[in-house]
């Protein structure tokens, strides 16, 4: 893949036109001509993906109401990632390892899978894309080494939204990864927020040199910063917001570890993307295999699935 972003950006066109004709899914370019793709059920729900990072931009229930945060000052300049909706930290997390912050899965151009091998679950009923990525060449200059990273992102008819990866180790030897799906959620006001499911776990936490400590509240509620890895946790996490009187579930299976993160006020005016207040509309928790490394062998794949859901609450 010797090509330039500008030729990669064509050719990514060029294949969504030819492949985005499948019903439920339409096709539309950003300001900058990176290919959109919007998937829409029968009952108006949507989402958006962008082939810049494969990532998800939009998340909206039938009532048009929108799920995901997006910053009012995101940079929708690639290679840079947008600040919001759920950007896929591949193959390393944070600044943990010799890569750029997050790696540089959210930075580059994927392409539509027209003929994907088959993926195991039940896909009826839901308006789905398969998205591509391998490395090119400059990136195995900085990653040596050859993989296929498969992403189908399906919208069912009740609105749940669904990223299912897999990533195939191509190479003729061992290589190790990390990978987290980044996700925004739009809440009404962090302080009336609270995060179950994540009592009594160990976590990591980022503000103190990943110093081990054990979750001790029956609810993760937020009055600071917080930069955490809640390491194997069970596979539903929950997100409730009072204000708005709905809950967010997060189901999720290869990925052991969940990550909570909200800037919070001092840390929102350093981050050039972000407004000063924004904070407060904002949480990101993430599925994610962070503290353990995910190994695969030649000719091996690993399968991670995200399931998103919202429900009113009272």
């Amino acid at each position: 893949m010797n090509t330039t972003s500008g030729e990669s950006d064509n050719r990514a066109a060029a294949t969504a036109t030819a492949t985005a004709t499948a019903a439920g899914v339409e096709l539309t370019k950003d300001k900058n001509g990176i290919p959109l793709l919007v998937l829409r059920n029968n009952r108006g729900a949507s989402a958006t993906v962008s082939l810049q990072g494969g990532q998800v931009l939009s998340w909206k229930t039938e009532r048009r109401e929108e799920l995901l945060f997006i910053s009012n000052k995101a940079i929708f300049s690639p290679p840079k990632a947008v600040r919001g909706g759920i950007p896929i930290c591949f193959p390393q997390f944070g600044n943990r390892g010799t890569l750029e912050q997050h790696g540089f899965a959210r930075n580059k151009i994927w392409f539509i899978e027209k003929d994907p091998p088959s993926l195991a679950g039940d896909f009826n009923g839901k308006v789905y894309i398969d998205l591509l990525l391998k490395p090119s060449e400059d990136d195995m200059k900085i990653w040596p080494h050859r993989f296929e990273f498969r992403l189908r992102v399906s919208l069912a008819a009740d609105g749940n939204l669904t990223l299912t990866s897999r990533i195939r180790n191509v190479n003729g030897k061992n290589f190790s990864f990390s990978i987290a799906y980044h996700t925004y959620f739009s809440v009404s006001d962090i302080s009336e927020v609270r995060v179950e499911g994540l009592e009594t776990l160990d976590y990591l936490d980022n503000l103190h040199q990943k110093e081990r400590f054990t979750e001790q509240g029956d609810a993760l509620t937020f009055e600071s910063e917080v930069d955490r890895v809640y390491l194997d946790s069970s596979n539903t996490v929950a997100v409730l917001d009072h204000e708005k009187k709905r809950t967010f579930v997060i189901r999720k299976e290869g990925l052991p570890d969940v990550v909570v993160w909200n800037p919070w006020e001092r840390k929102s005016k350093s981050i050039v993307d972000l407004g000063d207040e924004e904070y407060k509309q904002m949480l990101c928790v993430d599925g994610a295999a962070v503290e353990k490394s995910i190994t695969l062998r030649p000719g091996e794949e690993w399968t991670g699935r995200l399931e998103l859901s919202v429900l009113p609450c009272s």
